[in-house]
């Protein structure tokens, strides 16, 4: 069978949905996306919950674990189920690291949390907080300090105090003559610690500040924290400032020299800067540390083991073999991945299993197209042009057998809440897969569109009870994604237990290439 240069477009964040109100991807003119649609074979996939690795089917997925099933033809347990999995064994307390932190934390000393407080299961849950407090105590530390990332992208946009409230509760229940556990700071994840992709260095710079030298507007405590700054800029909780808890004006939770940090976060991306700045010496070039104290510090797990960051860590993250693109290079399948800095990673480093470095330099092209460092509903096509033109140059060049990329439109925007934004980033997609097709069509290629999760198909929380406004939803959710295959006359399964995870063994019967033998099967059914 003739080899035909296979192209793969995941439209981050678009998803399926048969709802009409508040469904930026309904609500948007795509007309390329609706002729493929209609006229091509297609079918849906699941992209949530055990389909990618996750603890339950209610659980939202993301473009982490999205891409790493894409990536490896293989269901692992992720994030959440991997950490829920150390805790309730007990494996995670017994580790090297765990030991040495707490036995660093007494004496006079304190442990210290910092993480997203929410229970959205994305980058972290409240309840593994919970837990590594309770341990904490049990095992002789005497003071605990927690520094709040107030999410409101993965749960409700103005949640936070619940969690404020439930965390408080839970610490004020075990504190007593020799225990002391309290929040330290906090502030909103989308301004303070939590960049990723090295987009925006100032944040982490922030965050530091207020975290460790307790730099930042004082508060008694976090409730009064939020619920000033909401009357004050009317914003949600991702966007909050930061704020530093003070007693008679002195910060309560400063972090010194000989204490124990951990970041609580499970996800890698918004997690690697914050390690690099606790972990690097003399290297770290992004920001002024000022006076660095010398701590113990460890994430929840490794979030990059090629890079070591952090050099400490948790839990194993999960060690993801025989991915798409190892399968590739072993038959010679020259590849290229691009996208811009948001989702750049997420079509290398998430994609290849976990493994920042290639493995082929030969083989494998990889481009990132800078973003801007802007608010994504004030320019919501992003990069989707720049994208295509290299694109399309790489594809029209003949070099490449397999090319992928990451539109992160309807993703990006859409956790911004503005509905209006995010049609106009579903279409600027759709006009970049218009011209991907005369592409495609050019070199006689077979073009395969899918998305990682979905997003900007729900843009509205529904009211409760007694409401009659529906409120902006900036979380992703748990609906379907679409499969679509342009330019190869098959027949595609249309079973329900089909996910993401199926795409890689999909690809390789369309390079006409064996699939590898731990994977799950293809999505096609018939080639004819």
């Amino acid at each position: 069978m003739e080899k035909r240069p296979v192209i793969l477009v995941v439209m981050d964040g678009i998803g399926l949905s048969d709802k009409t109100l508040g469904n930026a991807v309904k609500m948007a003119y795509k007309p390329t996306l609706d002729m493929l649609w209609e006229t091509c074979p297609h079918t849906e996939l699941r992209a949530h919950g055990l389909a990618v690795g996750l603890p339950t089917d209610g659980d939202m997925g993301n473009s982490e674990v999205g891409h790493n099933a894409i990536g490896c033809g293989q269901i692992y347990s992720q994030g959440a189920k991997l950490v829920n999995e150390n805790i309730e064994s007990g494996e995670l307390f017994q580790s090297k690291t765990w030991k040495e932190l707490v036995e660093g934390a007494k004496d006079g000393h304190a442990m210290h949390f910092i993480g997203l407080l929410s229970d959205g299961n994305v980058h972290s849950h409240i309840k593994h907080l919970e837990a590594l407090i309770k341990e904490a105590k049990a095992e002789g530390v005497k003071k605990v300090r927690v520094h709040i990332l107030l999410d409101g992208r993965d749960v409700p946009e103005t949640s936070a105090l619940t969690y404020v409230d439930e965390i408080e509760n839970f610490m004020n229940g075990l504190n007593d003559a020799d225990f002391d556990a309290r929040i330290a700071s906090g502030g909103g994840r989308m301004q303070i610690t939590m960049d990723r992709y090295e987009a925006n260095w100032p944040m982490v710079e922030e965050g530091w500040n207020i975290h460790v030298h307790g730099k930042g507007r004082q508060f008694a405590n976090a409730t009064e924290a939020i619920e000033t700054y909401r009357n004050e800029t009317g914003v949600v909780d991702q966007d909050l400032p930061g704020f530093v808890i003070a007693e008679n004006g002195q910060p309560v939770g400063l972090i010194e020299d000989g204490d124990s940090v951990i970041l609580f976060n499970f996800r890698g991306d918004r997690a690697q800067e914050i390690c690099r700045a606790f972990d690097e010496d003399e290297e770290f070039d992004k920001f002024d540390r000022g006076n660095k104290p010398d701590v113990n510090f460890a994430g929840m797990l490794q979030y990059d083991a090629d890079l070591n960051i952090p050099k400490r860590y948790l839990t194993e993250p999960p060690k993801i073999k025989y991915t798409l693109t190892e399968q590739l290079v072993k038959e010679g399948i020259n590849e290229y991945a691009i996208s811009e800095t948001q989702k750049f990673g997420h079509v290398t480093y998430f994609w290849n299993g976990n493994r920042s470095e290639k493995f082929s330099e030969d083989l494998e092209t990889y481009v990132q197209v800078d973003s801007d460092v802007i608010p994504f509903e004030q320019r919501p096509w992003m990069k989707s042009a720049e994208i295509t033109d290299k694109l399309i140059e790489a594809i029209e060049s003949g070099k490449y057998q397999f090319l992928r990329t990451n539109y992160p439109n309807g993703d990006m925007v859409g956790h911004t809440g503005n509905l209006e934004a995010t049609i106009i980033g579903v279409e600027a997609v759709d006009l970049a897969l218009g011209r991907i097709l005369k592409a495609v069509e050019k070199v006689n290629g077979i073009l395969l569109v899918t998305a990682d999760h979905g997003n900007a198909d729900e843009m509205y929380d529904k009211p409760k009870e007694g409401e009659k406004v529906h409120k902006a939803k900036t979380s992703h959710t748990l609906n379907k994604v679409p499969f679509i295959v342009y330019g190869a006359d098959v027949k595609l399964k249309h079973d329900d237990d089909m996910g993401l995870s199926d795409i890689a063994a999909t690809v390789c019967q369309l390079l006409d290439v064996k699939p590898n033998e731990n994977w799950r099967p293809s999505i096609i059914e018939e080639m004819k």
